[in-house]
């Protein structure tokens, strides 16, 4: 099913997402075409605790902490699509595949993940994510996830 893209607030990604603080990588949606695809931001700040020791000098995200934002991403979208999973079923990876890593992510940047999916069957997804920052590509990967 297909919908006019819709957008919505870090409290309703908590009501589909079992993330909570430190953990959670997506804070808005901006717009979501239901099992096709989303568009997110995270707001990349220095209060993130992963900055205490990567790197104290220069600060610079984790590329597998952006991976995990690609990942809720898609993990909201599947959500999303399958509404009757939410609080009864997990979506979990299944394999990344093609990750490449473009540019360094620093606190005061916000990250803009675009997941689209390639191909689903059943409860199977492939998608592939994308993470820009000012319209430039930092990250991408192709995702696969499942809901158990």
């Amino acid at each position: 099913m297909t919908s006019a893209p819709e957008s919505f607030d870090i409290v309703e990604i908590m009501r589909l997402l079992p993330h909570r603080y430190p953990f959670i990588m997506v804070d808005r949606v901006l717009e979501l075409t239901e099992g096709e695809r989303i568009k997110a931001l995270k707001n990349v700040t220095i209060n993130e605790p992963f900055f205490q020791g990567h790197f104290p000098v220069l600060p610079v995200m984790p590329g597998v902490m952006i991976l995990e934002g690609l990942a809720q991403a898609a993990a909201v979208l599947a959500y999303a699509t399958m509404k009757d999973y939410v609080g009864s079923k997990l979506v979990y990876f299944a394999g990344l595949d093609q990750v490449r890593f473009r540019r360094k992510v620093s606190p005061g940047d916000q990250l803009i993940y675009q997941v689209k999916t390639i191909k689903r069957k059943l409860s199977l997804w492939n998608m592939e994510g994308k993470a820009y920052v000012e319209d430039k590509l930092v990250a991408e990967a192709i995702l696969m996830a499942t809901f158990g």
